[in-house]
Parts: structure tokens; sequence; C-alpha cells
């Protein structure tokens, strides 16, 4: 997400570095870049405005330090304001509303995404949740919550009529079922915000339900239509946050920044991917500077512990006595995490990277590749990789379809990582630093 708009901002922040001295000239032709580049990411007019004339008021009235450049004093600036308009960092508090009501436009992946939510609430709070379709319309609405809930271990409510139920009879049935459960997500039919019938249904609805949390699910990919559905729900049910959806897929993202200012509602999470697990909160302070290539280790810190990836390696034995077979483990792990580009997308200075990246033919399929040569070893050799010599390694090399120049660059990268788990077992570990920041 945001790809196309940090690509830009980056090559402008480093345009800044040929100038030298941050005059008014260089602060105007800075920020009528930005205003460029935030209109081209399909942000709403009026925000960009109102971005950019912040922007260059705090950059006019900005005292240069000796130790600090332009780049430096411009890059803070405009992370500043980006968190600013990205919202603050209130993240979504589960023991304070357990009635949640999903809103959106027909298409946004509303279903799908009470199921992430639901799962991110029993996985990672251990909340006892129920979810509620209320979507009669559209056909086999229904059967696919039910299907996402019994194959993710949540509970479904199942007392509906098909044939007789409407959404506002399911809504009447569901709301006696709270006292049994720490969360109740109520998933509601898509409707257009131009179709007066449908959103007073939802108003009804709201009245039954008396949500703690109506939260509004918005299709990254939208464009500027995203403005006008944002505020079309808001005046109706009175939202209290938005959820982002596929925002994998898109490589703008304004169009899901302007609908964050014009409802002044928090996002709360965004769905990165088509897995259940595929949700996550949306910080704003990451995301933005995820957008100016300053990387987010925390988040994928938190990615880490979270897919038991820390306790997964801490098992594995370090130093000298890792083998070829923990290597393995290691590589699987990689793979938890979404692969190279899952991990490299949270690292500092990757988007300057991607051309040698592409030139040392990194990606995802390197994995599998490594896995294979190693799996195409005798235990033996995975156990001792000293006894690797010609012979073996051209064996190795025609049994799993690589290049012996495959094998041996493994075998190199083997003896690297090797290196470090010594280092590891002399010093703090990384594993017990991940756990502190936890």
């Amino acid at each position: 997400m945001f790809d196309n708009l940090s690509k830009k901002l980056c090559a402008i922040i480093d345009g800044i570095k040929k100038r030298g001295i941050l005059t008014d000239e260089v602060i105007d032709s800075t920020t009528r870049e930005i205003r460029i580049s935030l209109l081209e990411a399909d942000v709403a007019l009026e925000v960009v405005k109102s971005f950019t004339l912040q922007l260059k008021e705090k950059l006019r009235g900005q005292k240069i330090i000796n130790s600090v450049t332009p780049e430096q004093t411009i890059i803070k600036i405009v992370y500043d304001e980006l968190v600013d308009l990205l919202g603050s960092d209130e993240e979504f508090k589960v023991d304070k509303y357990r009635t949640i009501l999903i809103a959106g436009l027909q298409g946004t992946g509303k279903t799908t995404t009470s199921a992430k939510l639901a799962n991110l609430l029993r996985t990672k709070f251990n909340k006892k949740v129920l979810l509620v379709s209320l979507d009669t319309y559209r056909p086999a609405a229904i059967e696919q919550l039910r299907k996402l809930a019994s194959c993710n271990s949540i509970d479904f409510f199942d007392d509906i009529d098909q044939l007789v139920d409407t959404p506002i009879s399911i809504a009447q049935k569901a709301v006696g079922r709270l006292k049994e459960y720490d969360a109740v997500i109520y998933d509601t039919a898509g409707r257009l915000y131009v179709d007066d019938a449908m959103m007073e249904e939802i108003k009804k609805l709201k009245d039954i339900v008396k949500p703690d949390n109506t939260l509004l699910v918005i299709d990254s990919m939208m464009g500027q239509d995203a403005i006008n559905t944002a505020k079309a729900f808001n005046e109706a049910v009175n939202l209290t946050g938005l959820i982002l959806t596929r925002v994998d897929g898109d490589s703008r993202g304004g169009a899901a920044i302007s609908a964050k200012s014009v409802t002044n509602c928090q996002i709360r999470y965004m769905c990165t991917g088509e897995k259940i697990s595929d949700i996550e909160p949306f910080h704003p302070d990451r995301i933005a500077s995820r957008i100016l290539d300053k990387g987010d280790v925390l988040s994928l810190v938190e990615k880490a512990m979270d897919s038991n990836i820390v306790e997964d390696i801490s098992d594995i034995s370090t130093g000298k006595n890792f083998t070829l077979d923990g290597m393995v483990t290691y590589l699987k792990q990689l793979e938890k995490l979404g692969g190279v580009g899952g991990i490299l997308k949270f690292l500092p200075g990757i988007k300057k990277m991607k051309e040698k990246l592409a030139e040392a033919n990194i990606s995802d399929k390197t994995i599998a590749r490594q896995i294979s040569i190693i799996m195409s070893m005798t235990r033996l050799e995975r156990q001792n990789p000293k006894i690797l010599n010609a012979s073996r390694r051209r064996r190795i090399a025609a049994g799993c379809g690589q290049q012996v120049s495959d094998v041996n660059r493994l075998i190199k990268q083997f003896e690297q990582l090797k290196t470090m788990m010594v280092k590891f077992q002399n010093n703090p570990s990384m594993i017990e630093s991940f756990m502190k920041q936890r």
C-alpha cells in the first residue's frame, strides 16, 4: 500500500540532498512536488491543500540546526504531518467494545473481514466470539460466514430461517446471546449509499443491536468513491472506525487517507492478504515510517511473536551445534512471515535496494530452492556439511534440479548463519531482546 506515494516522496526528499540549504525557494518547490504526489496518490484535494499548507508553515518556521541536514529536517516534519493525517495511534480496545456492527458497500470484503476480526479476537486476545450474518440478500452470504466460522473454530449464530427471516428479525434474535460471549460481530449486507431503503435498514439494525463499535469496511482500491461512501455511512450510523481491505493490491492508498480525514474516524485495522490471519492493527506512526522508507521493525517483531517464530527458533540447536536441519527450520519460519517479500517491506531503505535485490535474484522462490537442496542431502550430510566434497555436491544438485553453484552458495550462507549463531551464544540473544520489546 502507498507504494507510488512512497516512491515519489522518497525521490523528492533525496533531491533535497543536492540543494544543501533549506531556502524559501526550496520549501516552495518541495511542497509543490509533495502536493502533486499526494494528488496522484488519489488523496482528496481539500486534504492535500490542508496538508501542504501546514507543511509549508512548519518548514518556514523551522530552524536548521548545524548537526541536522535540510533533508533530515524535511523528513521529520513530513513524518509528523503524515502521522497527524493518518490519525492517532488509538488501538481498538477489545475489552470495552463487545458488540461490533460491520457496514460497507457491496463487494468490499465485509464478510471475510468480519471473520478475520473474529479470528483475531479469538487467537490474540483469547475472546469468545459469536459471528452473526445479517445478509439475507446476497446468495450464500450466510453460508459463507458459517463456513469461515466453522473452519476457524468461531461460534456462528445458526438460528436462522433463510426463507422467512429478515436482517431485522435475525438481529432481534441474536441480541439475547450477547451475555454468553465476550464479543458479538454482526456482518451486514452490502448496500449503496444512494439506496435510501437499505440505509434506513442499517439505521434500524443499529437501534436494535446498539453496537459499541460501528466499523466501515473500505476497499483501498475504490478511489475517490471511498470518500463519498464514508461520508454517507458516517451521517447515517455515526461510525466509530474504519477497516481497510485489499491494501496489498493498492499502490496509491490516498482514498483511504481521505476517508479518515473526512469522517474524523480512526483507521482501526487493515487486511493485508487473503488468509484469515492477514489482518493487523493500523498504526499511523508505523505506516508513516514505511511510506518514508524508514522501515517498521517493531511490526516485524510483533508478527514474528504472533506466529510463534521466536519460540520455534529457540528450540533449535545454535552456535557450534547448528546444522542444515536447523537452517531448514529457519527458512520455513521465513515463509510463515510471508517469505522474503513479507519481511523486506518492514526493513528501512528497502525501496532503494529493490534493483540490487533483483540483480541478486533474491525472491520467495529462493527459499523453496534452498529447502529443496538441503532435503536432497542425506541425514549425515545435513548433520555434518564438512563432508560435502565436489562429488557429493554434484549428486545433490542433480537430485534437486539445481546447479552446483547453487549448492555452493547455500553452503556459504549456512556457514555465515552458523557464525552468527555462535555470536548469539556469546552475547545477549536476539530472542531475549525480542521478548523484552514484546
